[in-house]
């Protein structure tokens, strides 16, 4: 069972998601992205867009955006 989430150092958005998936429990592997929207290449293959955070669950078929939809879906799915 595989969960990725990109995020972006000092990213409030994504210390947000971060900080309430290690509350849940979660694992999850952790891919830093570059500051340079140009230069995420990596999220933009996964989920068609370059922003973050993005998560990426496997288990449950999902590939997200959005911090507020992340959070979400964590609220359903692992609490």
């Amino acid at each position: 069972m595989s969960r990725t989430l990109y995020q972006l150092d000092g990213c409030p958005y994504c210390e947000k998601v971060a900080d309430r998936l290690d509350e849940l429990d979660v694992d999850y592997e952790t891919e830093w992205v570059e500051g340079l929207h140009s230069k995420r290449d990596e999220v933009k293959r996964v989920s068609g867009q370059r922003a973050v955070p993005v998560l990426v669950d496997e288990a449950h078929g999902v590939t997200m955006a959005e911090s507020e939809r992340i959070l979400e879906f964590a609220e359903q799915t692992y609490a």
